[in-house]
């Protein structure tokens, strides 16, 4: 499947490694490309520049994101969550017609300092938003609960645990499914609609507490029933 992952950070470069591992033919999308491949220093979190990683997986496309999305059949919303819209945007809707969108990220509001706080919640979730901007997109929330290793490789664990899968579209939630279990993950709850992307969204603040409490963030939610 051709598949543009949109975002270079640590989330972007783990699905797109892993999604073209598996054999897919995958596209990293980016502002611009010879920017981001031009940086020499480590991202905000201490990690190499994405000049690096690309070395190693030289099968991997660099474009922009309208470049990314136009040849996609699939595409990944891996970006921070105040730059999803902007991202997205600039894909184009009409690049992003008719595809399965997932969506990872956040709405994580760093303004005030750590811990953040959501910049929407409650009555509404930037899934749901992204839906609304990009009607002619079939959007999936999904993976936004684990940190970037698990979500490509949950078997890491040693233990099974859950994914969630938030989407209007029955069709594409089966296929972000079977993609998920392809990563590996046994236990994938369907939610609902999009609208149910607000309590996943909602879990980032318990799940940034316990990452502090347990001192890692190799952990992951089981659900027992």
């Amino acid at each position: 499947m051709k598949i543009a992952v949109l975002g270079t950070g640590t989330v972007g470069q783990a699905i797109a490694a892993r999604l073209s591992g598996l054999g897919h033919d995958v596209t990293l999308g980016t502002r611009d490309p010879q920017a981001t491949l031009a940086r020499t220093e480590p991202d905000g979190m201490g990690n190499p520049p994405l000049s690096a990683w690309a070395a190693e997986h030289g099968e991997v496309r660099l474009a922009t994101f309208s470049d990314a999305t136009a040849g996609a059949e699939l595409v990944v919303n891996a970006t921070s969550g105040s730059g999803a819209l902007p991202a997205l945007e600039q894909a184009g809707a009409d690049n992003l017609a008719g595809k399965v969108l997932i969506d990872i990220s956040n709405p994580l509001d760093f303004s005030k300092g750590f811990p953040p706080t959501l910049f929407v919640k409650d009555t509404d979730s930037l899934g749901e938003q992204i839906q609304r901007a990009f009607p002619g997109a079939r959007v999936v929330k999904t993976l936004n609960t684990l940190n970037a290793n698990l979500m490509v490789n949950p078997k890491e664990l040693g233990a099974d645990s859950s994914v969630f899968v938030s989407g209007d579209d029955a069709a594409a939630k089966t296929t972000v499914i079977e993609l998920l279990q392809s990563f590996g993950h046994t236990d994938v709850i369907d939610l609902g609609d999009i609208s149910t992307a607000r309590g996943t969204e909602m879990l980032l603040p318990v799940w940034l507490r316990l990452m502090g409490a347990l001192g890692t963030s190799a952990f992951n939610f089981k659900i027992v029933r």
